[in-house]
């Protein structure tokens, strides 16, 4: 075959070759200056109700570093969602899909799931990529020297379910007056619903209040027989450990029971807007935990506005923003970023790998300066960690529905580690050696 050897297109040919090249070097040079955040998040299903919401909070923030900020010291924030319908094998399918995107891999996994976490946990070790659980996944994963790149910041089931007892012990008049009482966990039977379990028997024993176990199947629109046995047995207190449809089912049984929305009381997770709104009026007096982030706005919000909505570029309704778990998702976010950011200091302002954004998160000192330079003042508390200690932070506040609104009580309640501290211990060395895991020396890393 005999080819056209013309000198105007012999030049023509090597202009194209030459602009792809410059292309292909200017791509290169572009991801070379990114940071990939995999994004988890359930848009569909029974769930979809509370993923929403916090997924376009987390979403949203990584959109305001980028345009606010121009990135993380410089280094652009690019992202995938992928959706996981709450279902812990797409879980771990999205996990491995995207963990090694961009060019240093993923940055940090925030997988909004339990039982996604505990799939995940074991691959941590060999991947060595970040999770974090801010206030959801295993508990004893605080402990830092087993759990070298799980992060349950701002707090652990253990601390909520602690919280709670402290804040019925304290309504009865003193933590010595549970005696006799009986106490009902309305759980999802899961992972998640079945982590508070050993706090609230430990407490138990101590108080000598009496625990109705009642476990709720996926995904919880069927309720009828847990609220009968609400209804026989007259429990002084109702715990709900509840997510998506389910948080909303157990309200609107309880108003068909007839039990008292003042003595039942959400883990975080069970006390936002979509759990509140389908029982309308009925829902008033309902109280849950709240930490990390109260519904409400502040300056972050109005950035948020300012460089995101107002630029056409905001993921969910502008009316959303400010919603409690719009907030949480913003400010989970942020906590991934400032773990970046904290990282910098340490490696330099490039794509970090998630080993590197690992020492960035467990040197995390996030304290009140900090909070209100980042525009979320009166939104979250202090969150320092270390080597050690992997949460940062254990306390929360009771906010209730008013049929309107969330209030947030002026009470804050710090978890008590003198109980936690010894459970954490124990469980941890348990998956140490039940895994082979050589314990960390923390004095010899940092």
């Amino acid at each position: 075959m005999k080819f056209n050897t013309q000198p105007g297109l012999r030049t023509a040919i090597v202009a194209v070759s030459a602009a792809v090249a410059t292309l292909s070097g200017a791509q290169a040079l572009a991801q070379a200056k990114e940071q990939f955040f995999p994004v988890l998040v359930y848009r569909t299903g029974a769930y979809a109700p509370n993923g929403i919401p916090f997924a376009n909070g987390y979403v949203d923030y990584l959109k305001l570093v980028n345009a606010r900020d121009g990135g993380i010291g410089g280094v652009k924030i690019t992202f995938e969602e992928c959706e996981t319908g709450y279902a812990t094998d797409k879980g771990v399918e999205c996990y491995e899909r995207l963990k090694g995107k961009g060019p240093t891999g993923a940055t940090v996994v925030q997988p909004l799931s339990t039982g996604i976490t505990f799939a995940l946990t074991d691959k941590t070790f060999t991947d060595k990529i970040p999770l974090i659980t801010a206030g959801y996944g295993r508990a004893d994963s605080v402990d830092g020297t087993v759990f070298g790149f799980n992060f349950p910041l701002g707090g652990t089931y253990w601390d909520a379910a602690d919280m709670l007892i402290q804040h019925v012990g304290k309504k009865e008049g003193g933590l010595d007056k549970l005696k006799g009482k009986k106490i009902a966990l309305v759980y999802h039977d899961s992972p998640y619903g079945k982590e508070p379990i050993p706090l609230l028997q430990e407490r138990a024993k101590t108080h000598g209040y009496q625990l109705l176990l009642l476990p709720v199947t996926h995904p919880g629109v069927e309720q009828k027989a847990t609220w009968l046995q609400v209804r026989q047995q007259r429990p002084d207190y109702v715990f709900l450990w509840g997510w998506g449809v389910m948080n909303s089912t157990s309200i609107k049984e309880a108003v068909a029971t007839g039990y008292p929305r003042e003595k039942m009381y959400g883990v975080w997770w069970s006390g936002a807007e979509p759990d509140v709104s389908p029982a309308g009026e009925s829902a008033k007096g309902y109280n849950a935990l709240v930490f990390l982030a109260p519904a409400g706005q502040g300056a972050v919000h109005k950035d948020m506005m300012k460089y995101v909505y107002d630029k056409g570029q905001g993921t969910g309704k502008k009316e959303d923003v400010g919603e409690v778990l719009y907030n949480r998702g913003m400010v989970s976010a942020m906590m991934a970023v400032e773990g970046v950011k904290r990282a910098q200091i340490k490696y330099g302002k490039k794509p970090l790998k998630g080993e590197e954004v690992r020492w960035g998160l467990e040197n995390l000192a996030i304290d009140a300066a900090a909070i209100k330079k980042l525009g979320l003042d009166g939104f979250m508390m202090p969150v320092s960690t270390s080597c050690v200690d992997h949460a940062g932070a254990r306390a929360a506040a009771v906010h209730t529905w008013d049929g309107k609104k969330w209030v947030v009580g002026k009470e804050r309640y710090e978890a008590d580690m003198s109980i936690i501290k010894p459970m954490i211990k124990a469980s941890a060395e348990k998956y140490a050696a039940e895994k082979k895991i050589t314990k960390r020396d923390c004095a010899k890393e940092q």
